[in-house]
């Protein structure tokens, strides 16, 4: 499965990604496509809400899923969840 997302700038986005997204179960893998700006996840279908929603608390929505003021604010989370991946 792919879900294609916002915010992605680093290694410490794709750290925070597979700590994050392995968490769930049912999640058998996780590869960050930078170039694509997408989550390739070996996962059934059925965990996609899940896996969108852990991925939007992080700070990397869905592409178009959030606009406006929420935009700002998943932005500003994805700096935070990516300065913490860069130090882990």
């Amino acid at each position: 499965m792919t879900v294609e997302i916002e915010n992605l700038k680093c290694d410490g986005c794709e750290n925070m990604f597979l700590k994050g997204l392995m968490s769930i179960a049912g999640v058998a893998g996780v590869i960050v496509d930078h170039a694509q700006k997408a989550v390739v996840l070996e996962a059934d279908t059925k965990l996609r809400p899940q896996i969108v929603a852990k991925l939007l608390g992080m700070g990397y929505p869905e592409k178009g899923s959030v606009a406006g003021l929420d935009k700002g604010i998943v932005t500003a989370k994805s700096f935070v969840s990516c300065a913490i991946g860069r130090i882990s």
